[in-house]
C-alpha cells in the first residue's frame, strides 16, 4: 500500500479531519493553560468524562451517542472546580484532583455494576479515532466553530487575564466569566478529544503543541499559530504512521509529538 492509496478509506478521511479539528482546538487552549499553569485541568476533566460515559454505556446509551451524553456532566465539572477554588478557599491543583478523583471513582464503580470493562469503554480510556464515525465527525464539527467564534469573541480578555489576572481586573475586565469560559471550552475540547488519544492521553494533547511552540516562538499570536500547525502535523503524522505500521493511533500521536517537542527544545539551544 502506497502513501496516497490510504486516503482512499472514508473512515480513515473522518479521522484525519476530525483528528485535526480537535488538535487545532486543544493548541489554541493549550496555550492559554499552559501560560496560566492550569494545564492539568485537561487531566481531571478527562477522568469526569470517563466516569460521564461509564454512565452513559451503563444506561444503555449506543456509544455513538456516548459522547454528546458526556458534555453536561463534564461543564458541571469545570464550573465545579472554579467554585471549589473560589469558595472553598483550595488551590486550583487541588480542586483538579478532587474532582479528578471523585470521575475516576464513579466511572470504576459503574463499570463494576455494569458487568466490567466492555470493548466501548476501553475505546474511550485508550482512543480510537479510526473508529469515529458520520455523527461524530459532524458533532466535531459543530463544536469547533463554537469553540474557535468565542475564542475570537473574548481573545482580548483571555489575552489579559494570561498574562495578569489582577490588572486584568482592575481594568474592568470581568475576570470570573472569562474563567468560566476558558475551563468550559476546555471541558467540550476533552469530550472531544477523548476518541482521538483517549481519555488517559488527552492532557497531553492540551500540553505539548502548547509547550513546543512556546520553546521557539517569540510573540503570542506567534506561539497559537505554531502550536496549532504542530498539534495538527503530530495527528495526521501520528494517524499515518500508525494505520501503516499497525500501532495504536492515541500513543503514536502522543509519540510523534513528544518528539516535535525534543526538536524545538534542540533548536531553541542552538538559538542560544
Amino acid at each position: 500500500m502506497t502513501f496516497l492509496e490510504i486516503f482512499q478509506y472514508g473512515f480513515l478521511l473522518r479521522a484525519l479531519v476530525a483528528g485535526s479539528l480537535i488538535a487545532a482546538l486543544c493548541a489554541v487552549l493549550g496555550v492559554f493553560l499552559v501560560l496560566r499553569r492550569l494545564s492539568l485541568i485537561g487531566d481531571g476533566l478527562a477522568h469526569v468524562t470517563f466516569g460521564s460515559v461509564a454512565l452513559a454505556l451503563f444506561l444503555r446509551f449506543q456509544s455513538v451517542y456516548a459522547t454528546a451524553a458526556a458534555i453536561p456532566a463534564v461543564l458541571l465539572a469545570a464550573l465545579g472546580i472554579l467554585k471549589l477554588a473560589e469558595r472553598a478557599r483550595i488551590y486550583g491543583d487541588a480542586a483538579i484532583g478532587i474532582v479528578s478523583s471523585l470521575g475516576i471513582a464513579t466511572g470504576i464503580m459503574l463499570a463494576s455494576m455494569a458487568g466490567g470493562f466492555n470493548v466501548d469503554l476501553f475505546s474511550y480510556l485508550f482512543g480510537n479515532i479510526l473508529s469515529i464515525s458520520p455523527f461524530e465527525l459532524g458533532q466535531t464539527a459543530v463544536l469547533f466553530v463554537v469553540v474557535c467564534l468565542t475564542v475570537i469573541l473574548f481573545y482580548h480578555d483571555l489575552f489579559a487575564i494570561t498574562f495578569d489576572e489582577e490588572l486584568a481586573r482592575t481594568s474592568g475586565i470581568r475576570v470570573d466569566r472569562i474563567n468560566a469560559v476558558l475551563v468550559l471550552l476546555t471541558a467540550l475540547t476533552v469530550v472531544l478529544a477523548m476518541k482521538v488519544v483517549g481519555i488517559m492521553l488527552i492532557s497531553a494533547l492540551l500540553i505539548l503543541p502548547a509547550v513546543t511552540s512556546l520553546q521557539v516562538a517569540r510573540g503570542f499570536r506567534t506561539a497559537i499559530a505554531l502550536a496549532v500547525l504542530l498539534g495538527v502535523l503530530s495527528v495526521v503524522g501520528g494517524i499515518v504512521i500508525s494505520f501503516l505500521a499497525n500501532l495504536p493511533a492515541g500513543a503514536t500521536i502522543i509519540l510523534v509529538n513528544f518528539t516535535l517537542f525534543l526538536v524545538s527544545f534542540g533548536l531553541r539551544k542552538l538559538r542560544k
